[in-house]
């Protein structure tokens, strides 16, 4: 299955590629849409399945209402309240939205520092 994951900005689209596999396609709505952005997005995406990831305050929520729209059927994927944005989500918790998505095959584990783990 083909996958694209839509964002806001560069930043959130270099932060998500870090961590994701070069299998997922990774979109930037830059800000606010007109109908020409949205065009474009769509034959950008084209028939893959889309996810949603766009910030968590009131400009993220316009720009996912209107994505929901135009995809329907796309995957919700939050990031916290409270964080900056999807570029200010910590690693670990960008990992654990995706794989709550179900994307655990297309992540990028950071590698482990040793000592770092839990007892």
């Amino acid at each position: 299955m083909s996958i694209a994951i839509i964002v806001e900005g560069k930043n959130d689209k270099n932060r998500l590629k870090r961590l994701l596999t070069d299998d997922i396609l990774i979109v930037c709505t830059f800000g606010s849409l007109n109908t020409e952005r949205l065009e474009s997005l769509t034959k950008k995406i084209g028939d893959r399945y889309v996810y949603l990831f766009t910030d968590n305050d009131s400009s993220g929520k316009k720009i996912r209402a209107i994505l929901r729209d135009v995809f329907p059927d796309a995957e919700q994927i939050y990031t916290k309240r409270g964080y900056a944005g999807v570029e200010g989500t910590p690693d670990e918790y960008l990992i654990q939205q995706l794989e709550k998505a179900g994307l655990d095959e297309y992540i990028v584990y950071p590698p482990t520092i040793p000592g770092s783990e839990k007892f």
